[in-house]
């Protein structure tokens, strides 16, 4: 379970609406001005950021790596399946009836063992990474409602969310990486160290 699959998962955990930062430093005074306050307006994929802090991505690596163990288990048996499967139709022809069907509930058995355990890694890693972003993502959303405030802006939106109404914005209002660095600075975690380049364990295949 790689880190693009949490974030897909987290995504879809979290309903992160519409962040109205308004009125920071306004206050009972502000009911008595005659104008209007200005409006100054940012945006922010906030989700992005939680995983790209320093905490999120070694948050993100730690918790791939518990789950390492048992996704290599289950490709282990996926491969197995694989090549049992192989073997029962290179050698068919030559096995008894009743050979060929004990082979093909072996395969049948093991298949839906592999899926059971495929499914039961799914949620777990699934309510681990929901609780994890969750936790972190109320961390970050306290900075970002500080550095709005000393910024000035009234009204920050949310651009990573799937039906976000925002269609344009200059660049110049988005304060992701900002927020991040802010949020790093905070918390003074270190950025994660890049491990050697490595090929990377493909997810196993249920059938």
């Amino acid at each position: 379970m790689n880190p693009k699959e949490f974030s897909i998962q987290m995504k879809h955990s979290i309903a992160l609406a519409t962040l109205l930062v308004a009125g920071f430093a306004l206050g009972a005074a502000a009911q008595t001005q005659t104008a209007p306050p200005t409006t100054k307006i940012a945006v922010i994929a906030f989700q992005v950021a939680v995983a790209q802090t320093n905490e999120g991505q070694r948050n993100f690596a730690d918790l791939q790596k518990k789950f390492q163990p048992k996704e290599s288990q289950l490709k282990a048996q996926s491969d197995e399946i694989e090549g049992l499967t192989k073997q029962l139709k290179a050698q068919g022809a030559s096995l008894s009836e009743e050979a060929r069907a004990t082979q093909a509930r072996t395969i049948d058995e093991k298949k839906k063992k592999l899926d059971r355990e495929a499914e039961d890694l799914r949620t777990e890693g699934g309510q681990e990474a929901n609780q994890m972003y969750n936790t972190l993502a109320s961390k970050v959303y306290d900075v970002l409602a500080t550095y709005a405030q000393q910024q000035g802006y009234t009204l920050v939106l949310d651009v990573s969310q799937q039906q976000n109404p925002i269609l344009f914005a200059l660049p110049s209002t988005d304060i992701t990486k900002p927020v991040v660095a802010a949020y790093n600075t905070k918390s003074g975690i270190p950025a994660p160290v890049a491990a050697p380049s490595a090929a990377k364990p493909t997810a196993p295949a249920t059938h």
